[in-house]
């Protein structure tokens, strides 16, 4: 049986993910703001499973729960997916927008931290375990509208890609997987076309695939991860005139 710690498990990516290992036998530790959901989640997956109802921005909080999950796997965990995310439009010029920022970066970027530091050493050495983080394409070239998302997601990638490092010969595996457009209550709402976009649920069957081959980065799906490595090679100037007049995120 694996065990696997997901954060934001009651909606979206996180939900999906759940719903997939839950179905393949693992006990699951979920976590998520909205308990009531949370357990309602719970109660519909085969299996016994742990819920924690907390925010990931209360790293404290976040701690005790992954010490509560690790506790209850006897120290086995298999992965970690910091799955909880946040988005909305900002604007720099809008000094109301730092709150927002500051937000979307704890919650996105901050919290992957929190979440993973207290497995590390109890996942070390034990065998082939995965340290999971969600990027996202919007964090491959800076998208206007969306300053304080594009950059949380350009930092979780780095972030992995530092911590893979680091962690070379642990037995810890650091995957970050970067999802293109996927039809969640995040993406609902986006008043501009939305290519390939994806269903949650064949988003989590491609994502436990490259997890359990402990793919150091993927985007999923794979039409965007053409169009992610195009973006990368568009001179600035280029991608400036191309983008400069983008659909744009609406602000809170």
């Amino acid at each position: 049986m694996q065990n696997i710690f997901i954060t934001g498990a009651s909606s979206g990516l996180g939900r999906a993910l759940a719903r997939r290992y839950a179905q393949d036998g693992a006990r699951l530790g979920l976590v998520a703001r909205r308990g009531e959901v949370l357990r309602a989640l719970a109660d519909q997956l085969p299996g016994e499973h742990r819920c924690y109802a907390l925010d990931v921005c209360d790293r404290a909080a976040l701690h005790a729960a992954a010490h509560d999950f690790i506790g209850a796997c006897h120290g086995r965990v298999d992965a970690v997916i910091a799955s909880a995310g946040i988005s909305a439009g900002t604007l720099t010029q809008h000094h109301e927008d730092f709150d927002v920022f500051k937000a979307i970066v704890d919650t996105n970027l901050l919290a992957t931290v929190a979440t993973f530091e207290p497995f590390i050493e109890a996942m070390r050495g034990v065998g082939a375990g995965r340290l999971v983080g969600i990027a996202s394409v919007a964090g491959i070239r800076g998208l206007p509208g969306a300053g304080a998302y594009s950059a949380s997601k350009a930092a979780v990638a780095s972030y992995c890609e530092s911590l893979r490092v680091e962690l070379a010969g642990s037995g810890i595996g650091v995957v970050a997987i970067a999802p293109g457009y996927i039809k969640t209550a995040m993406t609902a709402h986006n008043p501009y076309a939305m290519p390939f976009l994806m269903e949650a649920d064949a988003f989590a069957v491609r994502a436990q695939a490259a997890i359990a081959r402990g793919t150091s980065y993927t985007v999923i799906p794979w039409q965007m991860g053409v169009v992610a490595k195009l973006l990368r090679l568009l001179p600035n100037a280029v991608y400036d005139r191309a983008f400069r007049n983008a659909p744009r995120k609406p602000r809170r």
